[in-house]
């Protein structure tokens, strides 16, 4: 593709993320008219007390909590998809998202029997946050460890899906003997939820996302020799140990952070690298990385508009929306690579 066109999809593409931040922002249960939303935009005060806070207070952390998630899950599913060479890989194929869940349900499952649903809830959700945070540490480190003995990739991918189905395992023997409170309360963290962020959380979750960003970018070079596969990258003076460690990390940040803060969402990491690849017909990470961010913002935008209902006060679950929505594209993954088997 040659700079002109793919300069032209990356306008579309920032010009479609603004006009769908402007439209989550408008969307949800209480109408909010046009006129005061530009009122509020431009800074005059003819703005109601009520509807200011609900754009401030609420749809405003929101929005931004949907392009963060959106951005981190596509890039690390990218980089997951990269490092194993294997379309269907995503961010929690590593069992991160498993290990935030194992954590999660520890403390409203497990110490529920302790404690009662009132005191867990006046601890306030960062109690959720960090343990999900440290049992997505907890298998990422049992990840590291194997790396440093198993050069296999492979085998790597498969110890992550065996240590992710332990943790589900556990989960749901927890589940089990959970009290009826604590169960529902696990159970609405586990639909995912982008509307539960404070401002203060904000503030947390939006420096992890770029710091993993960043290392994203910082790997350009690593991810495009992991495509041409390990051998010629030891060939070329990478090193295959220490490379795949900071993917690791920077996707453990990346997924980690999201479902720690908003519960597990699935498919945008399978579905959108995959997208962006047919958009802007390339390999090369260095165009991949920011239009995967992008792409990846705009269907986390555009999942959240739909699962707002207007004019209710009912808001599906945003794992709902995007299963739907990335079921189809990984459907077709599969029926294209059988193909392409058949053929050779």
């Amino acid at each position: 593709m040659n700079s002109k066109k793919t300069i032209l999809i990356f306008i579309l593409l920032i010009f479609l993320l603004v006009l769908l931040f402007l439209a989550d922002l408008l969307t949800g249960p209480v109408h909010i008219p046009l006129k005061e939303f530009f009122h509020m935009l431009s800074g005059k005060d003819a703005v109601s007390d009520i509807n200011r806070t609900i754009l401030v207070a609420f749809r405003l952390p929101k929005a931004i909590t949907a392009l963060m998630a959106g951005a981190a899950l596509s890039v690390s599913g990218l980089q997951m998809q990269t490092i194993f060479r294997n379309p269907l890989a995503g961010p929690y194929v590593l069992g991160i998202s498993s290990g935030a869940g194992l954590g999660v349900a520890l403390v409203v499952l497990g110490f529920g029997s302790v404690f009662s649903g009132h005191e867990i809830s006046y601890l306030g959700n960062w109690v959720q946050i960090m343990a999900a945070w440290t049992g997505s540490a907890l298998v990422l480190f049992i990840i590291l460890l194997v790396s440093v003995k198993v050069k296999d990739i492979m085998t790597i991918l498969i110890l992550g899906i065996l240590f992710g189905s332990a943790a589900s395992a556990i989960i749901s023997i927890l589940q089990y003997f959970s009290q009826q409170t604590m169960l529902k309360a696990f159970v609405i963290w586990s639909m995912g939820n982008l509307g539960s962020l404070s401002v203060r959380q904000l503030y947390v979750l939006i420096p992890c996302i770029l710091a993993g960003l960043l290392m994203s970018m910082i790997q350009v070079k690593q991810l495009n020799l992991f495509l041409l596969g390990e051998t010629y990258a030891k060939s070329m003076g990478m090193n295959i140990r220490i490379s795949r460690i900071l993917v690791f990390i920077s996707t453990s940040i990346l997924a980690g952070s999201i479902t720690a803060f908003c519960g597990p969402i699935g498919f945008i990491g399978i579905a959108v690298p995959h997208v962006v690849r047919l958009i802007l017909n390339t390999a090369n990470h260095r165009i991949l990385i920011p239009g995967t961010i992008l792409t990846g913002a705009i269907v986390l935008l555009g999942s959240d508009i739909i699962s707002t209902i207007p004019g209710r006060d009912v808001i599906l679950p945003v794992n709902s929306v995007t299963a739907l929505m990335g079921i189809p594209v990984v459907i077709w993954l599969i029926v294209k690579n059988r193909r392409l088997s058949s053929l050779n």
